[in-house]
This record gives structure tokens, C-alpha cells and sequence, in this order.
């Protein structure tokens, strides 16, 4: 059975739909309320879907795919190739809509696990960036009053204590407790930082997914038993 293609401009509250009804030859290409999404693709047909693989593609993706949709998620630089006019919701949902009927490598939807293991290593690197970035703030400051810390993080925790002290005699004290609360706050990230390294590589999991699937399969039980090549 040949699958309609439809074209899919996802956004916070109104998608984009464009594709060609089959029967009548008519050019659809309307806008959706976010609520009203799925349940516009519950009845139909199956469908080749096609949309940018960005934020929240995945999700639906996923949701179309359990309602028996195919779902082909292409890079946006595949999909800008195809956009002929002015920059649009429509626009754009016809560019899907063509870019998704041509041969080209679909990026693979992820999993819920996936996406998590994603996400928390993302939110790590955002505790890093932000640490480091506390630390620069705090140097930066104390250089202004003529106190230049030494590098490493070590040596700044044994420092500061005994710079704090010297500048309190001609700083106003709400500046020096400022200065504490911003170098106690690096020992809470450190401590975030420390719970986020005991979690498994996003590259780990997913060999731990594959050998789990690999164990299940008849070819590679097979395998193991050397019956297979």
C-alpha cells in the first residue's frame, strides 16, 4: 500500500500540515492546534510522515509511529533545500512535505531512554559551564581589589578564606558575604557535579540496549552455538 506523504511543521501550539489527498488531488496545507494533533491523524490512513528532526520532533515522532504512521525525521539543511519562498509555517510544511518523498538519510528517532540519558548529561555540562563560570566571576572580583588568586581549584579554596579576611577590614560587609555565599554555592555544584558522574555513558547504555537485543535474537544465539558464519 502506498503511504501519503505529509509534511509536518511542528511548533509550541500550531502545526503546520501539508500533503495531497489521494482521492480528490486537493492541496491541503492547514494549520493545527497542538491539542487537536494526534487526534487529527487517529483515523487516517497510514501516512509517511515527514518532519525536522528539533525540539520535540522525537516525542511525536514516537506518538505517530505507536499510531501506525511511518515517521521520517530529516536534518533541517536537507529540508532548507527544498523551501523555494518566502520563510513560513506553510511554507516550510511544503518543503517538509516535498524533502520527505526524496532518498536521503533519516536521522533515527530516540527513545524516552534515550532522550534521558541525553538530557542528563546535558544538564552536566550545564553545571560545569556554570561552575567554571563562578569561579572566573570570583577571580575577576578580587582582582579589582589587588588580590590575584592562584590557579587550581585547590589552591583557591585554601586562599580564600585569608583573602576574605584581609579585604573585610576595608570592604563593606554585604560585598564580603556575597563573596562567601558565591564560593560556598561552588561546593553544592560540586556536589551535583559529583552525583551526575556516577551515571553510565550515554555510549554504554546504548551497547548494554543492543546486547540485550542481540541476546534475544535467534541469529545471534545461533551465532554463539557456531551454526552461523
Amino acid at each position: 500500500m502506498k503511504l501519503t506523504p505529509v509534511g509536518i511543521d511542528i511548533a509550541k501550539s500550531v502545526f503546520q500540515v501539508h500533503y495531497v489527498d489521494q482521492e480528490t488531488g486537493e492541496i491541503v496545507n492547514k494549520p493545527i492546534k497542538r491539542a487537536k494533533f494526534l487526534e487529527y491523524f487517529a483515523n487516517r490512513a497510514p501516512c509517511l510522515i515527514g518532519m525536522e528532526a528539533c525540539g520535540g520532533s522525537h516525542h511525536w515522532a514516537r506518538q505517530l509511529t505507536n499510531m501506525g504512521h511511518m515517521v521520517k525525521l530529516m536534518p533541517a539543511k536537507f529540508v532548507k533545500a527544498f523551501n523555494i519562498r518566502n520563510k513560513n509555517d506553510a511554507a516550510d510544511a511544503r518543503a517538509i512535505w516535498m524533502a520527505v518523498q526524496q532518498p536521503g538519510k533519516a536521522v533515527a528517532v530516540k527513545t524516552e531512554i534515550q532522550q534521558a540519558m541525553l538530557a542528563l548529561h546535558r544538564m552536566r555540562q550545564q553545571l560545569i559551564k556554570f561552575r567554571t563560570m563562578q569561579i572566573n566571576n570570583l577571580r575577576g572580583l578580587l582582582m579589582e581589589y589587588g588580590e590575584i588568586m592562584s590557579k587550581g581549584r585547590n589552591k583557591l579554596n585554601k586562599e580564600i578564606p585569608v583573602v576574605l579576611e584581609r579585604i573585610a577590614e576595608r570592604l563593606p560587609a554585604v560585598l564580603i558575604d556575597t563573596f562567601r555565599e558565591q564560593w560556598n554555592g561552588l561546593t553544592k555544584l560540586d556536589e551535583q557535579l559529583r552525583v551526575a558522574r556516577q551515571l553510565p555513558p550515554c555510549r554504554q547504555a546504548r551497547h548494554l540496549q543492543a546486547a540485550a537485543r542481540c541476546r534475544g535474537s535467534r541469529r545471534c544465539r545461533s551465532r554463539a552455538r557456531g551454526r552461523l558464519p
